[in-house]
């Protein structure tokens, strides 16, 4: 398994494969690779990393709920010691729900009960999920496309957390924690100087960046840059990231980490500037671009986030909630504009077939790509102001799920699919 992991992320760096085809953020792959003498990384979602000691095993995020099993036996495998420490490199629910296997087993050998360690915002995101469970349940259902997922309410706290930096040492392994906001605002950075390899988190995936989802809390693109310029600086050799595959070799380690600090920045300098001249969001969002020499890394490609989605937190981060447009400061109910529209242009059914003429047509590049975007204002509009139509809901479920293929995200397509579906139901259903 250790050869397979290596030569695939091999070919995915080399472009022998598209990244398209094996997904950053995709499922469990199963087996262990060794990446380093007593350093092992088990491909997941999320991924796992270990690392032995003279004292037990060090886990480098823990994995999902789903996989947590899987792992355990996948790193049993490869190790029989006790776990000793678990690190979360963040609070997301794909990294932190793997320790429970371990502590039935530690409990059942009458070993010592495993250490958990993460930053000190972790406790607060766990407080703030538990608050909102409702609403990450169906924005998680939405972005991933899984009607059923059921949002957890236990979580298994750290033990000990830090603010800045931490130097750990178990069973004489030395590792320093750092923290960085990035991807999240409690996300731990993990160096083992002696084989130099980085344990990253999410501030390397495989893909651009996750630094703007559209149904997620703030994220911090200007210090995930910084961040990644201080990994550069230590001149990691492997480098394990939370979602993806190693990279392998000084060089391209390098690389990966600079090429993904230079997006941000390019996305937050070029944001900056536009606000600095008074541009409204909506000419910022069509306005800022990746850089060409960027824009076909196998490593930065749009997969999971967008840049344009990115450009929309900075905003937010340095601009507030308002885009611009004296208009939306404080704007009618969505359905009284609708109906509205929807009157003058001669009824819903109008603008739902401009809506379906808009995503038949045959212009490519920029043109269709503005079509596209076209025909979900108007096939929304059209749903908004005849929410019983069937025909009205017929078009809309059409245009959101060509809009869905022509999406190259998991966000976009999440958003699109959901909206397509919701109104095939509404056309089958609706009085």
């Amino acid at each position: 398994m250790a050869d397979d992991v290596l030569e695939l992320a091999d070919k995915l760096w080399r472009g022998d494969i598209d990244i398209v085809e094996i997904h950053p953020v995709g499922g469990y792959m199963g087996g262990v690779a060794e990446v380093a003498t007593g350093v092992s990384f088990v491909p997941s979602f999320a991924n796992v990393s270990a690392i032995a000691t003279d004292d037990g095993l060090v886990l480098v995020d823990t994995g999902s709920s789903f996989v947590a099993g899987a792992v355990h036996e996948a790193l049993r495998g490869w190790s029989a010691q006790r776990l000793n420490t678990a690190i979360y490199s963040h609070g997301h629910i794909d990294h932190v729900f793997g320790v429970g296997v371990w502590e039935e087993e530690s409990a059942i050998q009458g070993w010592p009960a495993p250490l958990v360690v993460a930053h000190d915002a972790v406790p607060a995101r766990f407080d703030r999920y538990i608050v909102t469970a409702g609403y990450n349940e169906i924005i998680n259902q939405r972005q991933f496309g899984v009607p059923g997922l059921r949002w957890p309410t236990e979580y298994r706290y750290p033990d000990r957390t830090y603010a800045q930096q931490l130097a750990l040492d178990v069973g004489g392994v030395a590792l320093e924690l750092h923290h960085a906001r990035g991807e999240t605002d409690d996300h731990t950075w993990t160096w083992l100087a002696g084989p130099r390899v980085l344990c990253c988190g999410d501030l390397f995936i495989w893909a651009s960046p996750n630094a703007g989802n559209p149904q997620k809390v703030q994220r911090y693109p200007r210090e995930w840059a910084i961040a990644l310029r201080e990994m550069i600086g230590l001149e990691p050799e492997v480098l394990l990231p939370g979602h993806g595959f190693p990279v392998v070799g000084a060089g391209r380690v390098r690389q990966a980490l600079t090429d993904t600090a230079d997006l941000l920045d390019s996305l937050v300098d070029q944001t900056i500037d536009l606000m600095n001249a008074g541009a409204r969001l909506d000419e910022v969002l069509h306005t800022v671009a990746v850089p060409a020499h960027l824009a076909d890394r196998p490593y930065l490609r749009p997969v999971y986030d967008e840049p344009e989605f990115v450009v929309r937190n900075v905003w937010r981060l340095y601009g507030g909630w308002w885009d611009g447009n004296p208009a939306s400061l404080k704007p009618a109910p969505e359905s009284a504009l609708a109906a509205e529209l929807a009157g003058l242009a001669g009824g819903a059914g109008v603008l739902a077939d401009r809506a379906l003429t808009l995503v038949e047509s045959p212009a490519g590049g920029a043109e269709g790509a503005v079509a596209l975007r076209l025909a979900g204002h108007l096939a929304e509009l059209a749903a908004l102001a005849a929410p019983t139509d069937r025909a009205v809901h017929r078009a809309r479920a059409e245009v959101f799920a060509r809009l869905s293929k022509a999406a190259t995200s998991t966000m976009a397509k999440g958003v699109f699919t959901w909206t397509a579906r919701d109104s095939e139901g509404r056309a089958g259903h609706a009085d």
